[in-house]
């Protein structure tokens, strides 16, 4: 479903009204180049929208110009949720660790700065 809303806002970005667009999951089922071609669609979207999306696929995230880690825990039966702003390195460790898993090694952020380093090349050739 977001996939085909995906589609119909692309189609419509730059007529509607609609101010904010969330996409969560949009990831689900896909991946590689279908992956990058929705980042490139969310790329497009966002030129004229507020887009907000939750992935858990690097090549949709290296293309966000902000990133957010969303944590929950409990404690004490209580629980609660943070949200936090990423910066620079933290947004490679954060593309790394979906990129590499358990194990981040040197090799992954390399991947992910190069990653990150792509998505915002590709955005600068749009504007």
């Amino acid at each position: 479903m977001s996939r085909i809303m995906l589609a119909i806002k692309t189609v419509l970005a730059d007529s509607d009204d609609i101010p904010t667009l969330i996409f969560d999951e949009i990831d689900t089922g896909i991946s590689g180049r279908t992956a990058q071609k929705v980042s490139e669609k969310l790329s497009y979207i966002a030129a004229n929208h507020q887009v907000i999306c939750i992935t858990h696929l690097p090549q949709i995230a290296a293309m966000a110009d902000a990133h957010f880690e969303i944590k929950k825990s409990a404690e004490a039966g209580k629980t609660t949720t943070g949200i936090q702003a990423l910066q620079d390195e933290e947004i490679v460790e954060e593309l790394a660790r979906l990129l590499g898993g358990a194990e981040i090694t040197d090799a992954v952020k390399v991947n992910a700065r190069e990653m990150k380093r792509l998505a915002a090349e590709k955005k600068l050739k749009k504007s």
